[in-house]
């Protein structure tokens, strides 16, 4: 690494990996419940774990990006962070608030918002906590030596990430409303100002790792950035077409949900064609194929399979069954998993000065996780194509449909299984790593 203070990115990257693992915990508890096997049920209800699964993508997620800014933005800057003690209170302040909403989902303390449940006072922490980060990060920039595409982009996303969080603490009485409003954080986020993020990360990765002019890379940037904010701004349509809002929202939704696919595929031709004219031959190819392999499959998961379910005449149909779940595990995966993964990739060899990234380990884990997300996928899309025909065409009882598919929920555990064991490979070669070390700092 090139300035000391990047160390303190281990921290977030390590909050990361442990959440992640609890995020699958969860997982596999709403599986088994999904096969008919929901024996912790007194104990941790079905809701509370999926409130729980949930929150905890989210949570490890932007403890993830938070870490990969405090590594890429002094870099970027040319200068250590404002303050490495104040980043280490904001992780701190981060993790307590994480670990009380956790516990809090447990015994019913939550809003009961779907996709915002976090309790009220904890919210206000969470913004304090993120002007905190934006401080730290912007402070970095600002007094840097330089200013880059890459580190603006970046920062253009975080700060509009923490300033998308506040409709989400604006409540209506009307359900309509609410859930008009409660999307703009959702939507903008995941399908918006998130894949500024993506785009950044991967930008820097990009440049690290293929040797590719900065410049050539950068300005595939810029496309991306414009394709994002004019599909996914309006795009945000697709979640208005049966919640009571007007009709119009059918057109709008439909014609720029069909327009986001083009913003990955961007993202997915962009990271292959960089990579090839790289030629392949960084010393740490594992990071550059989970750098890659974020462009395609995001391209899969939040593109194409995003598109195939958000059509007007399909979501019909489609909405809120298990083709949701489908295309949200994958989207997720592929979009904002993978970046996380690939940055912590790059990043521990760079922090702890050991190369460990040449073993079988690494790139087993890599094919692994993959092979296991797919398996899910296709285990999702077969219980929600047979629920969508149950449910939806021939009219049979929710429950009796959640019954009947319970055989195709033994595909997505064992596919999971999957996914998990290269998930522990990932998790044991990040420990192997150990600690950052201070004679990895470059010239010291």
């Amino acid at each position: 690494m090139k300035f000391r203070s990047q160390r303190v990115a281990y921290l977030f990257f390590a909050t990361s990996m442990l959440l992640f693992l609890l995020q699958i915990v969860f997982g596999f508890i709403m599986g088994f419940a999904h096969m008919g096997f929901d024996v912790l049920h007194d104990y941790i209800p079905f809701n509370a774990a999926r409130t729980s699964h949930l929150n905890l993508l989210v949570v490890w997620l932007l403890c993830g990006f938070m870490g990969a800014a405090y590594y890429i933005v002094p870099e970027e800057a040319d200068r250590e962070l404002y303050s490495e003690k104040l980043a280490v209170v904001q992780w701190a302040a981060l993790v307590i608030v994480a670990v009380t909403a956790l516990i809090g989902f447990q015994f019913g303390w939550w809003e009961g918002r779907k996709f915002l449940e976090i309790p009220r006072p904890l919210d206000y922490l969470v913004v304090i906590d993120v002007l905190l980060f934006i401080f730290n990060v912007g402070m970095t920039a600002w007094n840097g030596k330089r200013f880059t595409t890459t580190s603006i982009v970046l920062l253009l996303g975080l700060t509009a990430a923490a300033l998308l969080y506040l409709p989400g603490m604006i409540t209506f009485d009307s359900q309509v409303i609410d859930s008009y409003f409660r999307w703009w954080v959702v939507h903008l986020w995941v399908e918006g100002v998130w894949e500024l993020i993506m785009g950044a990360i991967m930008a820097f990765l990009l440049i690290k790792l293929t040797g590719i002019d900065r410049e050539v890379i950068e300005k595939w940037l810029y496309v991306i950035v414009g394709f994002t904010f004019l599909s996914g701004i309006l795009g945000t349509g697709h979640h208005y077409y049966y919640i009571g809002t007007p009709e119009y929202w059918l057109w709008i939704g439909g014609i720029f949900s069909a327009l986001e696919p083009l913003a990955f595929l961007g993202m997915a031709l962009y990271a292959v064609t960089m990579a090839r004219r790289g030629g392949m031959n960084h010393p740490n190819r594992v990071a550059l194929f989970w750098t890659v392999g974020c462009g395609v499959m995001s391209f899969v998961g939040a593109g194409f399979l995003g598109f195939a379910h958000t059509l007007p005449q399909v979501n019909l149909w489609t909405h809120g069954t298990i083709i949701t779940a489908m295309h949200g595990h994958m989207a997720f995966w592929g979009a904002y998993v993978m970046v996380v993964l690939a940055m912590i990739t790059y990043a521990l060899p760079q922090m702890t000065g050991r190369k460990l990234f040449d073993g079988w380990m690494p790139e087993w884990a890599f094919w692994i996780c993959n092979i296991g997300m797919l398996g899910m996928t296709g285990a999702f899309a077969v219980a929600g194509i047979a629920q969508v025909y149950m449910e939806r065409k021939i009219g049979m009882d929710f429950l009796a449909v959640q019954e009947a598919v319970e055989v195709h929920f033994g595909g997505v555990v064992l596919a999971a299984c999957l996914l998990t064991v290269g998930v522990l490979m990932f998790v044991f070669n990040f420990i192997q790593y150990g600690l950052p070390n201070d004679e990895a700092v470059a010239g010291s």
